[in-house]
Formats: C-alpha cells, structure tokens, sequence
C-alpha cells in the first residue's frame, strides 16, 4: 500500500517549520520512502564537490535539500492562502482533492 500525500509535484507550498519557515515554492519532486519533498529555491544547501576532470579545482554548489512534508502547507491557488486537503467524490464520481477552508477542488 503506497502512502498519500496532501501535496503533489507542481502545487505552490509554504513552509510551516524549519529554517526557510514562512517562504513558499513550488514542489519539485516527492521523495516518497522518506517523505519528503524538494521545494524550488528553498532549503538551500552547500555542496562541496571533489576534483574532476571537468573541474581540477573543485568547487562548492548550492542545491535544494529535501524537507519532511509535515513542514509544508499546502497553497490554495485560487484565494493564495494555506489550506488543509481533504479528498471526496467529484460530479464525475472520483476521488479528488478539495480545500478544507473553502470546501472547493482544486
């Protein structure tokens, strides 16, 4: 049985917890085994990198680190506030995801 999440890829976020609290992205990716997700432009990690080939010196990057998904809440796009996700049936008799504070799919 695979876990759900209140977000998928491509929904607009805010961080609720943690170093980047109070920013808000959009969602890269999920990491389901770990439950995580990675946040465009938050969470910004330095990476050192060993020397290469391509680069004899080395050099250091900054990526984005994965944060846990209770660290998140989710953006409702239409009224830009944060919101719970709940899931019922639509007109079409599927599943969907709707705003709890709004009571409408998104």
């Amino acid at each position: 049985m695979s876990t759900k999440f209140h977000i998928k890829t491509g929904d607009t976020v805010k961080v609720i917890a943690g170093d980047s609290k109070g920013k808000s992205g959009l969602v890269k990716k999920i990491l389901k085994e770990e439950n995580k997700a990675i946040v465009e432009g938050l969470n910004i990690v330095k990476r050192h990198l060993k020397p290469s080939a391509s680069s004899p010196t080395g050099s250091i990057v900054e990526k984005e680190a994965p944060i846990h998904i209770s660290n998140l809440a989710f953006v409702d796009p239409k009224t830009k506030e944060t919101t719970r996700i709940g899931r019922k049936l639509n007109d079409k008799g599927k599943l969907a995801r709707y705003s709890k504070k709004t009571d409408k799919f998104v």
